[in-house]
């Protein structure tokens, strides 16, 4: 990684690290949803698939560049349908004569239009790369997202529970009051349907636990167990400036516009090699049975002279789509900046609302605690406890969704700039090499020569 970046991410790595190591062993933190996902996530398996198609395109093209090769076995016989001595013909099948034949055909020279074909299958490659990291980028956050979701929706669980206890404990005590006739049947009233809507905010909150659930076993592959502590927060850049200027160099989806925006440069220069002639050559080889081997060369030079404007119309197609592909790559760059711009706003809001929770939380807690001191005293009914019982409540569940959002925030920032992969983010496994296959076809070897390509495919599987 660069010197760069790695302020950036020290704080990230570092939290994920101690997260990892400082909890139980049945805990589960980030890191090990991360993990998960990365290995579970069957849209990666896709992407790396089509990645893999891309690069078998580099390898039908380089095979465009060679000669082709064919043999033929053929069997003939011939009956005359009349009888002459004289012809030797006596109106039976002839012997049976076989003719063996090798042809080798090959375009010696397209003014490029075969290594134009080849780099514009390279640049498809690089692209869909790039396509394949801002997928993992994608399932990463996901996980992130997921794993706060449900460790956020695990403490509403938690705290509305720990309301249901604390309103049946109010309830009790406003029983034994109303027996005694220290409070009338109206307060009993309020603490049972305060106590009513205890119970369905924690229904509600255990249906959100279960989805949260169901997306968190989607996201990552299992079912979340004991989640720990979300990690300590990145390190940001010194200014949004400057993490725009990283999204811009940095994010897959302006660098796989660039190459597109170059795969249509190099179709404007196809179309125009369209136009011009075509060398080729071929040999042929053949031995026919009883009459001796014969062989036959050729040179072919030829050119459409008119093709009732189909090769106009295909280049300024091609124009067209080099115009498309470069508005496509100025707008990534507004797409990332605005990426970028947006995390930054969502951080600032989540943080100040926390600073705004803590102190609701504070304050309603010492209104809490006073107004049941009252109550003890006459002073306050029972409504006046349980609503500040509900303010500090909501104040605690409000505070809980917004630091689950602060944290997403953080990662989605990474995201936008594109330094949210497995790589960026050093959780220590093997990763997926995009050049392997490559590397293993992009010269179109023989089946016969595939046993490299065949450990490749191997090693795919095991990712």
């Amino acid at each position: 990684m660069r010197k760069s970046l790695k302020p950036l991410l020290m704080a990230t790595v570092t939290g994920l690290a101690l997260a990892a190591g400082t909890v139980a062993a049945s805990a589960e933190s980030l890191a090990d949803a991360l993990v998960s996902a990365y290995r579970n996530s069957h849209l990666i398996e896709q992407y790396r698939a089509t990645l893999a198609a891309a690069d078998e395109d580099v390898a039908g093209a380089v095979a465009a560049l060679r000669p082709v090769v064919d043999w033929g076995l053929n069997f003939e016989t011939q009956r005359c349908t009349y009888q002459a001595v004289s012809t030797g013909c006596t109106g039976d099948w002839s012997d049976l004569a076989a003719t063996l034949s090798l042809s080798i055909d090959w375009t010696i020279y397209d003014f490029g239009r075969s290594n134009l074909n080849v780099g514009i299958t390279k640049e498809t490659v690089l692209a869909t790369r790039e396509a394949l990291r801002a997928t993992e980028q994608d399932v990463l956050l996901s996980a992130v997202q997921a794993y706060a979701d449900a460790k956020a929706a695990a403490e509403q669980v938690a705290i509305n529970e720990n309301s249901v206890r604390v309103i049946s404990e109010q309830l009790k005590a406003a029983r034994d009051r109303f027996d005694v006739g220290e409070v009338t049947r109206t307060d009993v009233s309020q603490a049972e349907a305060s106590l009513a809507g205890a119970r369905a905010s924690l229904a509600a909150a255990q249906g959100t636990y279960k989805a949260a659930r169901e997306a968190y076993k989607a996201a990552i592959g299992h079912y979340p167990k004991g989640l720990s502590r979300l990690p300590k927060a990145p390190t940001l850049p010194k200014s949004m400036d400057a993490a725009t200027t990283t999204a811009l160099r940095q994010h897959p989806s302006v660098k796989q516009a660039q190459h597109q925006a170059a795969v249509a440069d190099l179709g404007v220069a196809l179309a125009d090699a369209q136009r011009m002639p075509t060398i080729s050559g071929g040999a042929t080889f053949a031995d026919p049975q009883g009459v001796g081997r014969s062989t036959t060369l050729d040179l072919t030079i030829g050119q459409r002279i008119y093709s009732g404007g189909a090769i106009s119309s295909a280049r300024r197609k091609a124009i067209v789509q080099r115009e498309g592909a470069r508005a496509g790559l100025r707008q990534a760059g507004v797409a990332v900046s605005q990426g970028v711009a947006n995390a930054y706003a969502m951080i600032d809001v989540y943080r100040a609302q926390i600073r705004a929770y803590d102190q609701q939380i504070q304050a309603a807690d010492i209104a809490y605690r006073g107004v049941r001191e009252e109550a003890t005293l006459g002073a306050r009914t029972t409504l006046d406890v349980l609503d500040a019982e509900q303010d500090l409540l909501d104040a605690r569940a409000s505070r809980i969704t917004a630091e689950a959002d602060l944290q997403v925030a953080y990662y989605q920032l990474l995201s936008a700039m594109g330094l949210l992969t497995v790589e960026d983010l050093k959780l220590g496994i093997p990763t997926y090499d995009p050049a392997a296959y490559y590397n293993a076809v992009q010269n179109a070897p023989l089946s016969v020569q595939g046993e490299r390509l065949d450990r490749v495919l191997r090693a795919i599987g095991k990712q």
